[in-house]
């Protein structure tokens, strides 16, 4: 399957682990790695699960939530599975129908530290 994406869109990307769901990330660049513009890598920014960050998935996390992180890394545009959309929490309780590719985001998250911004969120 073809399709198109361009830097800012949120991507699903292929996990390299059987039955594990596919990473959610942001792409904030797009290189070519030869003349013809194919082999494409993108730079991207990472969203973790909950149950990936250091203080795991607590009983007020959302089953579709997600944390933007300040984790970056150069993958292969081969391992985009399609686009997604990450929403604001607002913006998530008024849509009428949730996705599958739906999620939504309240906080960053630093990798290195556990450390959330805010710090805390209405419940």
């Amino acid at each position: 399957m073809v399709f198109r994406f361009e830097e800012g869109d949120a991507v699903l990307m292929r996990s390299s682990e059987p039955g594990k769901p596919s990473y959610v990330a942001r792409v904030e660049a797009i290189e070519a790695t030869d003349a013809r513009g194919s082999n494409a890598r993108v730079r991207v920014r990472w969203y973790y699960r909950p149950e990936e960050s250091m203080g795991g998935r607590r009983q007020f996390h959302g089953a579709k939530e997600v944390f933007l992180s300040d984790h970056f890394d150069l993958q292969s545009a081969d391992t985009i599975e399609g686009k997604c959309k990450v929403h604001s929490f607002s913006s998530y309780t008024k849509l009428s129908s949730v996705g599958n590719d739906d999620f939504f985001c309240r906080f960053e998250y630093n990798s290195a530290t556990g450390a959330f911004i805010p710090d805390r969120v209405a419940v």
